[in-house]
């Protein structure tokens, strides 16, 4: 076990850089109590509790743990996939290739299908969970990044600072909730996961990961995962941090990141 950890001052300025104001000067009369919109999310680092073999030629795009096992989609035109997966070992049990022309992106489960999204044209499809074969598609406004879902609704992400939620049997866009951290709105939130009744999403580019209060749609906490980030681009800065999957049963909870050599199972230590 290992704890990966960044300095606070690079989640400061991740909250500058994907839109948080930056920390004002010192004023010279105390400051007012900030209110819940603007408050500081509690940054959390990262105890690895298990390592997993990833395939390193699986661009990640969208991630989830079901029955034992996990579901990947990967990008890339012309190398778009879904699969399943074997945790223990990383073997792909399973895959199917999309269509050759979509940048595949994220994707997740609702009954017996799995729903995917691609990046641009606005095109999603319909794939039986269990065959992976594919049996329909559908249309959305805007770009595709992410998927997850609670018990009545999936969420959406589409690279803005909103996400959106739809209905699960059309797909159609029922509303849209406004993301922000310190009061700013947050874009590029990319993979997605809802675990206890929030949701987690992956900031692009950034190592983070944020929690989002679906109610107000503002960022609570950080999860540090920048140092793991880079030890895993060192040799291509396009291998960014972007797979999360959380094992509702055993409480698990799992991240990755695109064409990494490895799958990592962490806890969250709060950081004081």
């Amino acid at each position: 076990m290992s704890m990966i950890r960044a300095p606070l001052a690079i989640a400061l300025a991740v909250l500058a850089a994907c839109g948080g104001p930056a920390t004002p000067a010192q004023p010279a009369q105390p400051p007012a109590r900030p209110s819940a919109a603007t408050a500081e999310p509690q940054i959390y680092d990262a105890r690895i509790v298990h390592t997993y073999p990833h395939d390193t030629g699986a661009f990640t795009e969208g991630l989830f743990y079901l029955d034992g096992q996990l579901y990947e989609s990967t990008g890339l035109v012309g190398r778009s996939s879904i699969r399943r997966v074997r945790l223990e070992d990383g073997r792909v049990l399973q895959s199917v290739n999309l269509p050759p022309g979509p940048f595949g992106e994220g994707i997740v489960n609702w009954g017996d299908q799995i729903i995917s999204l691609t990046w641009q044209g606005g095109i999603g499809y319909r794939w039986n969970r269990r065959t992976l074969g594919r049996i329909g598609e559908w249309h959305y406004p805007g770009e595709g990044w992410a998927l997850t879902r609670n018990e009545r609704e999936i969420v959406m992400s589409d690279g803005t600072a909103q996400l959106r939620f739809l209905d699960p049997a059309t797909l159609a866009e029922r509303r849209r909730l406004d993301v922000t951290i310190r009061g700013a709105p947050l874009e590029r939130l990319n993979e997605l996961e809802w675990v206890d009744g929030a949701i987690l999403a992956n900031v692009w580019l950034t190592g983070f990961i944020v929690r989002i209060d679906p109610a107000s749609g503002r960022v609570t906490g950080m999860i540090d995962l920048s140092a793991l980030a880079a030890e895993n681009a060192r040799t291509d800065p396009d291998n960014v941090l972007n797979g999360i999957a959380w094992d509702a049963a055993r409480r698990r909870l799992f991240v990755t990141g695109k064409n990494w050599a490895h799958l990592y199972e962490i806890a969250l230590v709060p950081r004081r």
